[in-house]
């Protein structure tokens, strides 16, 4: 056995994620995070490790047996580009997760949650499946809807129920609307659920009429619509790219620009005035180029969209976008002149990504210099506090903290 495998077994055996993040947990010390309630609208958990809970959730007993047979277990869900993100990336959490100790109760993946949540100083967390993201692009669609399928209802009994600091936006099979709406009806009342949420990497027009149910479902429910973006080397352009940055950069960017295009040219803002959209992991760099494309192209050619009545940028400013990843750190004059572009004190919603390579902490939000305290609550809880109606649930941490500061009697 070589020095480097020796390094790499000891490393597996003791690993635990609130040592992995104990600067993380430092950091949220020492901004008293503890007086801030923190929500992270994009986590992530890994369901191919309780995959074989999920399977026993599909329906068809056919698919079913196929999902044991092939070992999606061991990550067969994932297309090969699925996995360039744990070959590339900085966070080593990746190939050590499996083996991280945890008690028999609560579920694994709760307490895996609560341990990067508590370091980081985040109270509530909506999670999303990590793998599964990729069979949208799967062309059997008997396989996108039962596995949705499955992993909602297996989300929902096991971690969503009794957990008031787990949420989620449920995944849509966009692939068909009819098991979109029929999701909707089962579990738009569910304990946690907090809206829905559809890939970007779809082929699907989304001012199709066949959604029509679907939006005015969830408009009369009050539950938002979030388009989670995504990459795949099989696009037909992106295809082109032959590095992961290449892809990973235009990729994130470009479905939720086409889709948010369409969404406007085509009036769904003012066919369904209350439906709240949010885009999210796509960062906000993009968002000011296609306010201002869009304007330039409606002031000369409105007849095109003729169901709008104002600016589409002026659509795009109540929409709620999600701030990972954090771009143009090192340009503030820029990044300044992006949250004024968006109405960030009010849309921005703080968001980790965690446990991929490119997350941010809170400390991306709270550390802006040109925020005051106020706006750094907003993004970082507040205003997801409002569109989610969410009760505040501080972390037992953070309430140990907070105990610790009052004087005594």
């Amino acid at each position: 056995m070589n020095k480097v495998t020796k390094l790499r077994d000891v490393a597996t055996e003791d690993f635990n994620t609130s040592v992995h993040l104990k600067n993380a947990a430092r950091q949220a010390d020492d901004r008293h995070y503890e007086d801030i309630f923190i929500v992270d609208v994009d986590s992530h958990h890994y369901e191919t490790d309780a995959f074989s809970e999920i399977a026993e959730y599909i329906e068809d007993p056919v698919l079913r047996r196929e999902a044991k047979f092939q070992g999606m277990a061991r990550g067969g869900v994932t297309s090969l580009d699925g996995s360039y993100q744990e070959m590339t990336g900085r966070v080593v959490r990746y190939p050590q997760r499996r083996n991280e100790k945890v008690p028999p109760k609560p579920h694994r993946d709760i307490t895996l949650m609560y341990r990067w949540m508590d370091a980081m100083g985040v109270d509530v967390a909506c999670m999303f499946p990590t793998p599964m993201l990729n069979i949208v692009n799967c062309p059997r669609i008997e396989i996108e809807v039962g596995l949705a399928k499955a992993y909602n209802r297996w989300l929902c009994d096991n971690i969503l129920t009794e957990e008031r600091r787990l949420k989620s936006m449920l995944y849509l099979p966009f692939n068909d609307p009819d098991a979109c709406v029929e999701i909707v009806e089962q579990y738009g009342g569910r304990p946690g659920v907090i809206g829905f949420m559809i890939v970007a990497t779809h082929y699907k027009s989304v001012h199709d009429n066949c959604f029509v149910k679907l939006y005015s479902m969830l408009q009369e429910r009050n539950l938002p619509l979030a388009f989670h973006a995504a990459y795949t080397w099989g696009d037909r352009q992106l295809s082109l790219t032959n590095r992961f940055m290449a892809v990973h950069a235009l990729g994130f960017t470009w479905h939720n620009m086409l889709h948010m295009t369409n969404w406007l040219v085509n009036g769904l803002p003012e066919r369904f005035p209350k439906l709240k959209v949010i885009w999210i992991e796509s960062g906000l760099a993009w968002v000011p180029f296609l306010m201002q494309r869009l304007d330039n192209e409606f002031m000369m050619r409105s007849s095109d969209a003729p169901l709008l009545r104002r600016k589409p940028s002026d659509y795009m400013r109540e929409m709620f976008y999600t701030s990972q990843p954090m771009e143009m750190v090192d340009n503030l004059e820029a990044l300044e002149v992006t949250f004024k572009m968006i109405n960030a004190k009010s849309q921005l919603l703080y968001s980790s990504d965690y446990p991929h390579w490119d997350m941010d902490l809170p400390a991306t939000i709270y550390d802006l210099p040109f925020l005051n305290l106020d706006d750094k609550r907003a993004i970082l809880g507040g205003n997801a506090q409002k569109l989610f109606n969410l009760e505040p649930v501080y972390s037992p941490h953070k309430m140990h903290r907070r105990e610790a500061r009052r004087p005594e009697r």
